[in-house]
């Protein structure tokens, strides 16, 4: 048995995260599905569904469920799971990295997935300098070793 993955999501963000976890991957290694929505549907009929779908992928070792923002009707609806038993954990800010880092280690519990996927998600997320930039970093470094550039990890 291993964790399964809920993704809930506005849109279509959830199904596009899985389909492209998929032309990744192939085969997923762990169990996903996903609720998204275009329009306000009420709720209750929401956390309905959502609690139908984790009773159908459960398989003992509970659900991570990712949603794509905190404080949204998606986070609110997994909140209602946890508030209704399941065993679930929820990380907000959903993302490729951390659906990848997530899917590299299925053999993991609900706990230390959920914080694999955080790490994913934070460490998958940098901005990306050209050769341009390095070397303009570089030389202000020479100029003004004080300088909060240094700061800079490459």
């Amino acid at each position: 048995m291993s964790v399964s993955v809920l993704l809930i999501t506005h849109g279509g963000i959830g199904s596009n995260l899985i389909k492209v976890a998929q032309d990744t991957f192939g085969q997923l290694p762990l169990n996903v599905t996903q609720l998204s929505f275009q329009k306000q549907p009420h709720p209750e009929f929401l956390v309905a569904k959502a609690s139908y779908l984790v009773e159908l992928i459960d398989t003992g070792d509970g659900v991570l469920v990712l949603t794509d923002m905190f404080g949204s009707t998606p986070s609110n609806i997994s909140q209602a799971l946890q508030h209704r038993g399941y065993s679930v954990k929820i990380v907000a800010g959903v993302n490729v990295p951390m659906l990848f880092r997530i899917m590299n280690y299925p053999y993991l519990n609900l706990n230390a997935l959920a914080k694999k996927a955080i790490s994913g998600g934070k460490e998958g997320i940098f901005e990306c300098f050209t050769e341009m930039d390095i070397a303009i970093r570089h030389e202000m470094r020479e100029d003004n070793p004080t300088d909060q550039i240094q700061n800079i990890q490459f």
